[in-house]
């Protein structure tokens, strides 16, 4: 499985913000006002997600300083990688959507409709990112050194 990439990431928001402010420009009216229900339902993801690669990282390198830690499953560690790369694709797709919506209501805050639907987008924007960055960090935490890596050894696929 190879590391999630940035540009993957950023390209599923990008096509999903532009397919949504198409979207809004023919449906908004009939929409009913978009619910704040999203925003802490990916904060508690998020909060989840960076406790578990705190807890992946520890697990996987020991402890430290005589720390007795139990070891983990390899198993776990790779059903950890993949919820990771599936939480951050679907964080980004979310936060897309958030930020097709803002961009579609900005332009008409003085309506209070527009004005709530800002402020809900906006949550869920930024809880979205959150959530990307705690998925990347619990990626990054299943990351598992070779045994020759040390970090005075170059990386074997290294170019010389």
């Amino acid at each position: 499985m190879t590391p999630t990439r940035i540009r993957t990431l950023v390209a599923a928001a990008a096509v999903s913000a532009l397919a949504v402010w198409l979207l809004l420009r023919l449906t908004y009216a009939a929409l009913p006002a978009l619910p704040w229900t999203g925003v802490p339902a990916l904060l508690v993801l998020t909060v989840a997600e960076a406790w578990s690669g705190r807890n992946v990282r520890v697990r996987l390198r020991g402890g430290g300083r005589g720390a007795r830690v139990r070891p983990i499953a390899p198993i776990a560690v790779a059903r950890m990688a993949a919820l990771a790369k599936a939480s951050s694709l679907a964080a980004s797709i979310i936060g897309g959507l958030a930020a097709g919506f803002l961009v579609y209501v900005a332009g008409s805050l003085d309506k209070p409709a527009y004005k709530s639907d800002a402020y809900a987008a906006g949550g869920t924007l930024a809880a979205a990112l959150a959530l990307v960055g705690a998925a990347l960090y619990l990626e990054y935490g299943c990351r598992v050194r070779g045994r020759d890596d040390g970090p005075d050894q170059p990386e074997r696929n290294a170019p010389r």
